[in-house]
């Protein structure tokens, strides 16, 4: 079935090509289509906004993954949080993101994180009142721990992957190979927790 990644991030995008392959016909977000603001408060709220909104454009005929993802650390209240993209101002890259988080955390010693994934699919063939296209919504979350980093290191994955190590490791996800983060990552925690959802609820599509 083809599957649509309701995201203008490229890399991720790539990730659940990689997590989603054997299941879908992965493809990325086409470039006419806009995605809508991200107004919702949970990360949940934010997958299902992007999800209704490209599922809906693309005529409720197409599969739709929209995800939601970022840091949560423990020191800061559980920021950057939803705003992980946008944690040094709108339009902030990883580098200044990254940066004001460093620089956030000068000085304290606890520096326990989490990433956090919450995912939202919209399958076709569903009807809603009077026969209109409605989608069948299946929704999952994954989550990896660890700790942030004094500096960044290494050079790979994207967002906060260089100053993120996960629990039990002595690298970073930067310094870590595609291979190597798909084993452990949030979002292949949470495609797992999706292809369960998937299986109780009637098998995969």
């Amino acid at each position: 079935m083809r599957l649509v990644v309701a995201t203008g991030n490229p890399g991720k995008a790539s990730e659940f090509g990689r997590l989603l392959g054997r299941d879908f016909q992965v493809e990325a977000l086409p470039a006419e289509l806009e995605l809508p603001a991200e107004t919702g408060d949970t990360f949940a709220a934010n997958a299902l906004i992007k999800a209704r909104s490209i599922f809906a454009a693309l005529a409720c005929e197409t599969a739709v993954l929209a995800d939601d993802s970022g840091l949560s650390v423990y020191a800061l209240g559980g920021r950057p949080g939803v705003w992980s993209a946008r944690y040094a101002g709108e339009g902030a890259g990883d580098e200044a993101n990254n940066r004001k988080l460093l620089d956030d955390l000068r000085g304290v010693s606890d520096r326990k994180a989490r990433f956090v994934c919450a995912l939202a699919l919209l399958l076709p063939g569903s009807r809603g009142p009077l026969g209109s296209p409605a989608g069948r919504l299946l929704v999952a979350e994954g989550v990896l721990e660890g700790s942030i980093l004094e500096a960044p290191r290494g050079n790979g994955g994207f967002g906060y992957d260089p100053v993120f190590r996960p629990e039990g490791w002595d690298k970073s996800l930067g310094e870590a190979s595609p291979g190597e983060k798909d084993t452990v990552s949030h979002r292949a925690r949470a495609v797992e927790a999706l292809r369960g959802v998937m299986e109780n609820q009637g098998g995969r599509p």
